[in-house]
């Protein structure tokens, strides 16, 4: 007889026993053993459908090919530009995938983006080396001016964002800030200064909190309790829905208050 041993957001360890019997699968984190499914990492348990899986709760961000990411310009040559990831491994932008414009031989690439500027950037190709290939043509990618740039878990972004964005969505309607989320755990964040910070404050409070049980109503009390006004919580719902995949998406788009831009 099969039996499901743990329930949804239930932190497990690696080698506990999460189902017994074949009426379950596993998923991403974990792994099957005879008639038993067990955790393969330190994870938060996700329940879909008959599938076990693991949101982990530590590790590095791997890149992957169609993430979106937050990166910074750390090198240019003759090709491009050269960007930190938030990984062990950097990526290239090439001409032809940082600008739509016809650049000359030997002109200043600087003038589209110099040296420390932040952007946002979709991965096109990951190779088994590990070099890297990051564009900025489609939607929603976009160099970032001013602000600040926050570092959080990469494991934590899904918490960050919320089911359909609703998370990321309060939190901008709260505030008044723009909010981008990169997959590899930058935040940028840009508004009022006192805004901004209570925007790090909240997304600092989603990290410690993310493997609890109710999380979107604490933080609605909170930035309610922070901000002295009352949030409608139905906008915050039709915030666009992530996209599919084996991992939630990032929400690495210029958003405004109100706006519906996402990925």
């Amino acid at each position: 007889m099969s039996k499901l041993l743990v329930k949804e957001k239930e932190i497990v360890v690696p080698g506990e026993v999460l189902a017994e019997g074949m009426d379950n699968l596993p998923g991403i984190g974990t792994y099957r053993q005879g008639e038993e499914i067990l955790a393969g990492r330190l994870g938060l348990t996700y329940i879909d459908g008959r599938t076990i899986k693991l949101i982990p709760l530590s590790g590095k961000y791997a890149p992957k090919r169609n993430d979106t990411i937050i990166c910074k310009v750390i090198d240019i040559n003759f090709s491009g530009w050269r960007v930190d990831t938030n990984s062990a491994y950097s990526a290239m932008l090439s001409m032809k995938d940082g600008t739509s414009a016809y650049i000359q031989k030997g002109a200043d690439l600087t003038q589209y983006y110099a040296l420390g500027d932040y952007v946002v950037a979709k991965i096109v190709n990951v190779t088994s080396q590990k070099l890297i290939d990051v564009t900025m043509k489609g939607p929603g990618l976009h160099k970032l001016k001013g602000g600040r740039i926050i570092q959080v878990s990469c494991h934590k972004v899904p918490r960050i964002i919320g089911k359909q964005g609703s998370m990321v969505s309060m939190i901008k309607q709260a505030t008044g800030c723009r909010v981008s989320v990169g997959q590899n755990g930058l935040v940028w964040i840009q508004g009022e200064p006192d805004k901004e910070l209570l925007v790090e404050n909240t997304i600092r409070k989603i990290e410690e909190e993310s493997h609890l049980a109710g999380l979107t109503d604490r933080i609605q009390k909170f930035l309610e309790k922070e901000t002295g006004a009352k949030l409608d919580v139905s906008k915050s719902s039709q915030a666009p829905p992530s996209p599919a995949g084996g991992r939630p998406k990032s929400y690495a788009a210029s958003v405004r208050q109100g706006d519906n831009h996402g990925l």
